[in-house]
């Protein structure tokens, strides 16, 4: 009994021991807890676009051949060492054409040459994306990493109105004819949508799922320099307006029946330029393409985009917390 009570004072004084030395050390140096911070970012770059009219069989092709711009705002807190999370609104402008894509060897993207279709969409992006932070800043963003490379992913809520330029000469509902001009596809109902037999219309929102990699660079106590890139892939297949087959003659009509089928249109759609000669020449060779009923590729995969980005990220200064006086 005895030795159970001396091992039972032994182990208190211990702890009593410990706990003075713990308070005396934790009165000497300051306190390391994490103080998650706050950060505002602005970022520009380029957007790449796939799908229908620039297949993911062809990466590379598709990745270069029409890039075009985006612009980001974006809030970032900083919870953890290595963990953040950011909220962002993108707004990204992407763009296909068959003839821009197949007109460097038409015998081989015979399909596409033939179809004749392009598209212009404005994107409308509002992401929350989870990132992870290789290297980890250290107790506060005065002592953030120097430089850090990141995974981010996430959900985004997509705000599209795919657009295609008329012919040339567009014969309006007064006998008149009309110079070229952007119109929005959708209202247009080019694959026969809402009409019996056909889908619904689709819709002009839908999710994408962000995923992508980056780095940050600490200027100084208040800035950051960043770098990103990532994909999104779409719940959609109509980013493009393409996505199904051609709609017989009777469920398209007007403008809509023009924008549908422009195979057997004389000149390049979107950039005007002639190809009849090498579109005769693809017709003698092999007519199906020119009498497919197939007008979109039907790819498991949905459209994407990859979005490139450099930004400045502003740190916003947070209070400082003092460890308490005792």
């Amino acid at each position: 009994m005895k030795t159970y009570q001396y091992v039972v004072a032994g182990v208190a004084v211990l702890i009593l021991l410990a706990t003075r030395a713990t308070d005396s050390v934790a009165q000497r140096r300051p306190n390391t807890r994490f103080a998650p911070y706050s950060a505002v970012s602005l970022g520009v770059g380029s957007s790449h676009y796939y799908g229908e009219l620039a297949g993911y069989r062809q990466p590379l092709r598709a990745t270069f051949i029409m890039p075009r711009w985006n612009v980001a705002l974006g809030y970032t807190r900083q919870f953890t060492p290595h963990f953040a999370a950011r909220a962002s609104f993108t707004w990204a402008r992407i763009s296909g054409d068959d003839y821009t894509f197949s007109k460097v060897n038409p015998t081989l993207f015979a399909a596409q040459y033939a179809r004749n279709l392009h598209f212009r969409n404005d994107l409308k992006e509002f992401a929350v994306t989870g990132i992870y932070n290789f290297i980890e800043d250290g107790r506060n963003s005065n002592a953030r990493a120097k430089f850090t490379p990141y995974l981010f992913g996430g959900l985004a809520l997509l705000a599209h109105a795919p657009e295609a330029r008329t012919p040339t000469e567009t014969n309006n509902n007064n006998g008149e004819y009309e110079a070229r001009k952007w119109v929005k596809l959708q209202p247009l109902r080019t694959e026969g949508q809402g009409q019996p037999g056909y889908d619904k219309p689709y819709s002009l929102v839908t999710l994408a799922v962000p995923v992508g990699f980056g780095a940050r660079y600490r200027l100084n106590d208040n800035f950051d320099l960043g770098a990103e890139i990532g994909f999104r892939l779409t719940f959609t297949d109509y980013l493009d307006d393409v996505g199904g087959n051609y709609a017989s003659p009777e469920a398209v009509q007007g403008l809509g029946a023009i924008m549908a089928d422009r195979r057997f249109e004389r000149d390049a759609a979107r950039v005007n330029t002639d190809r009849y000669t090498v579109a005769q020449e693809l017709f003698a060779a092999d007519p199906s393409p020119f009498q497919s009923e197939i007008r979109g590729a039907n790819t498991v995969l949905k459209d994407g985009y990859l979005l490139t980005n450099f930004s400045v990220r502003y740190i916003i200064p947070g209070r400082i917390k003092c460890p308490p006086i005792k």
